[in-house]
C-alpha cells in the first residue's frame, strides 16, 4: 500500500480527464495510488478510463452523491497514510506531492494542507478557489491569500512562506486519513460548495493545524472564473454558509454573529435587484427559507463540534470584517489588510 491516494472525483468529465489525468499519473504514480471515483456520470468517463487509463483506480458510486458525500463514499473505499483530494481540472507539475509529504510528515500536529494554487489560464496569476491559503473573517466570509471577493494577486512571490490558514483548498486537499475519519469527513448535507471550509474549520476548532505549502504548486482551470453568478452556486453558497457557522460557531458568538448575517444577507440581495439580478437575489432568500428548514437536522452536529472543540480561539478565523475592509476601505489584497487577526 502506498502511503498517498490522489483521489479524484469525477462527474461527466471525459474530456477533462483526458486533458488532466496524465499530469497526474505522471507526477504521482512513484510517491501515490491515483485513484478516480465516477459520481454516476452518464458520458463515457467510466469506459475510456478502463480503456486509456488501465494504471489508475477506477471507483464507481453509481450516481451523483455531490461533491461532498461524492468523496465521503469513495475514502470509505480507500486505505492510505494520506488522501489528496484533487479537482478533475487541476494540471499537476514533477515533484508536486514532496514538498507537502515532508512537511506533513515532520509536523505531525499538522492535520491538512495544499500546494500553491495558481491559474491553468493566467500561469502568473493566483486562482480565485483557494491562492496559497484561506481564511475566514468573523462574520463567515471566506478570502484567501492572493484573492478577495473577485480581486486576484498577481503571483510575486509574496506569499511563499507556508504559514497556518484557517481552510485548505478542495481542490487540492492533502489531509491525514486519520484526521479526516475523526473530523467526520465532508458535511454530504452541504451537497457542494463551503464543505472543505466546513470541515476544516472543524479540523481547526479540535487543535489540528492546516498549512499551505507554497513549495508545492499546482495550475486550476476552476469553475468560480466560469459561471460565478449561477444562481443555483448563489443559493449552495449563502445555504451552506449559514450551516457552516450555525455548526461552528461557539455558543457566546451565536446570536449576535447569525443576527447580523441576516441584515448582510439583505443588502447581498437588494444589490442583485439593483442590478437587475432577479435569479441571483431570489437564490439568497431561498437559501435563507432552506437553511431555517434544514436547522434543527443540524443541531445534533453542532452538539458534536461543540464538544470536541478545545475552546481555543482560531487566529486564522480574523477579528476583522472583510466586507468592511474591502468596500469601505479599499484595501483589495490580503497583504493590504488592517488588524487581520
Amino acid at each position: 500500500m502506498k502511503r498517498i491516494a490522489v483521489v479524484i472525483l469525477n462527474w461527466n468529465g471525459a474530456s477533462m480527464m483526458r486533458s488532466f489525468l496524465p499530469f497526474v499519473v505522471a507526477h504521482s504514480s512513484d510517491e501515490a495510488e491515483v485513484v478516480v471515483a465516477d459520481n454516476g456520470s452518464d458520458d463515457d468517463s467510466c469506459a475510456m478510463l478502463r480503456n486509456e487509463f488501465p494504471e489508475v483506480r477506477l471507483i464507481e458510486l453509481g450516481r451523483n452523491y455531490g461533491f461532498a458525500d461524492g468523496y465521503n463514499k469513495a475514502l470509505e473505499q480507500v486505505r492510505a497514510e494520506y488522501f489528496v483530494l484533487l479537482n478533475s481540472d487541476v494540471e499537476t507539475v514533477a515533484g508536486w506531492l514532496r514538498p507537502m509529504l515532508s512537511y506533513m510528515d515532520a509536523h505531525p500536529e499538522v492535520a491538512a494542507c495544499q500546494p500553491k494554487l495558481l491559474s491553468y489560464r493566467d500561469r502568473g496569476s493566483f486562482e480565485y478557489a483557494g491562492g496559497a491559503g484561506g481564511f475566514i473573517d468573523r462574520y463567515g466570509y471566506p478570502f484567501c491569500r492572493g484573492r478577495i471577493f473577485a480581486d486576484v494577486e498577481n503571483d510575486r512571490g509574496q506569499y511563499d512562506d507556508i504559514v497556518p490558514v484557517m481552510w485548505a483548498t478542495g481542490a487540492a486537499l492533502m489531509v491525514r486519513s486519520r484526521d479526516w475519519e475523526e473530523a467526520g469527513g465532508l458535511d454530504g448535507r452541504f451537497f457542494a460548495h463551503m464543505e472543505e471550509i466546513d470541515f476544516c474549520w472543524r479540523l481547526r476548532a479540535r487543535g489540528r493545524g492546516i498549512v499551505c505549502i507554497p513549495g508545492s504548486v499546482v495550475y486550476h482551470v476552476g469553475g468560480a472564473t466560469l459561471n460565478r453568478e449561477s444562481p443555483r452556486k448563489t443559493f449552495l453558497n449563502f445555504r451552506n454558509n449559514l450551516l457552516m457557522l450555525y455548526k461552528n460557531l461557539p455558543q457566546e458568538e451565536l446570536r449576535h454573529i447569525m443576527r447580523v448575517r441576516g441584515w448582510l444577507d439583505c443588502i447581498a440581495a437588494l444589490k442583485f435587484l439593483l442590478t437587475g439580478d432577479l435569479s441571483n437575489a431570489r437564490a439568497v432568500w431561498r437559501a435563507r427559507r432552506e437553511y431555517r428548514r434544514l436547522l434543527p437536522g443540524f443541531r445534533e452536529a453542532r452538539a458534536v463540534n461543540m464538544a470536541a472543540a478545545t475552546g481555543a480561539r482560531i487566529p486564522e478565523r480574523t477579528s476583522c470584517s472583510i466586507l468592511f475592509q474591502y468596500y469601505l476601505c479599499g484595501r483589495k489584497t490580503f497583504g493590504s489588510l488592517k488588524d487581520k487577526f
